[in-house]
């Protein structure tokens, strides 16, 4: 896959770059082919499919004006392989990326990237979401917070929304079945200080398939009981029966 490839398909979906930018996306989609014949990055491998699933998805907010801020700071939580928060960071210098993963070995791949690609915007965290969270130089520092992680919507407000600043917006990659679990992601994102948005639908020319952006405003500061320990999000989502919005830390007053 080349940088005219890239180019080209980017364009028919609707996503402005210019020909240098795909090119060192074509860079990055190369170190990504050759390393993951020795390690675990990705399952899909059929090259115009992971265009697709891949690069295109992960710069479909650059087809919907206000989703990114115009500069500042972006964590991807999660990242992975890069998605989408190293496409995101060859596309938009302007912005600072913080790509987040508890897998070393990931981020060994990703500082190759940087270093082929030659970025500078970019700094790589070792850490699980919860964790992450509670540093004090990661809390409510970032102007968006982003993942494409499988997980329920209450689960992702719960790994984003302590990073976002208040004004900031967290993103969310989901599929069509995030109808589903709305109510939930609602109750969720309240109760960590935030609002869902109107999501927006990525379609794909040539596909049978569609994905949601789906945004959630910070409007209040996330209390600092949440995000609870590693692992919890996932095994107790808040939003859903037995969970329920933390006791005020303040003492009681006596009559």
């Amino acid at each position: 896959m080349d940088g005219k490839q890239i180019h080209a398909r980017l364009k028919a979906c609707g996503i402005k770059v210019p020909p240098e930018t795909a090119e060192k996306l074509a860079v990055y989609h190369a170190l990504l082919m050759d390393w993951n014949q020795r390690m675990d990055l990705t399952a899909v491998t059929e090259e115009d499919e992971m265009l697709d699933r891949h690069y295109v998805d992960s710069l479909a907010p650059l087809a919907v004006p206000g989703l990114l801020p115009q500069t500042g700071r972006v964590i991807d939580v999660g990242t992975g392989a890069g998605f989408p928060g190293m496409a995101l960071a060859i596309a938009c210098p302007q912005l600072h990326f913080t790509l987040l993963d508890a897998q070393q070995k990931r981020l060994t791949f990703l500082q190759a990237v940087i270093d082929e690609v030659g970025l500078t915007n970019v700094t790589l965290c070792h850490s699980r979401a919860e964790d992450g969270a509670r540093k004090p130089e990661l809390r409510e520092q970032f102007d968006a917070a982003a993942a494409r992680a499988v997980a329920p919507l209450a689960v992702l407000a719960e790994y984003l929304l302590p990073y976002v600043r208040v004004g900031g917006r967290a993103l969310c990659w989901k599929g069509p079945a995030v109808k589903d679990e709305l109510t939930a992601g609602r109750r969720a994102a309240a109760m960590l200080g935030g609002m869902v948005e109107t999501p927006a639908l990525v379609s794909f020319p040539g596909r049978d398939w569609e994905h949601v952006l789906l945004p959630i405003c910070k409007r209040e500061k996330t209390v600092r009981q949440y995000p609870r320990k590693a692992g919890t999000p996932s095994k107790l989502p808040l939003g859903e029966s037995g969970t329920f919005r933390p006791q005020s830390s303040e003492k009681p007053k006596k009559a």
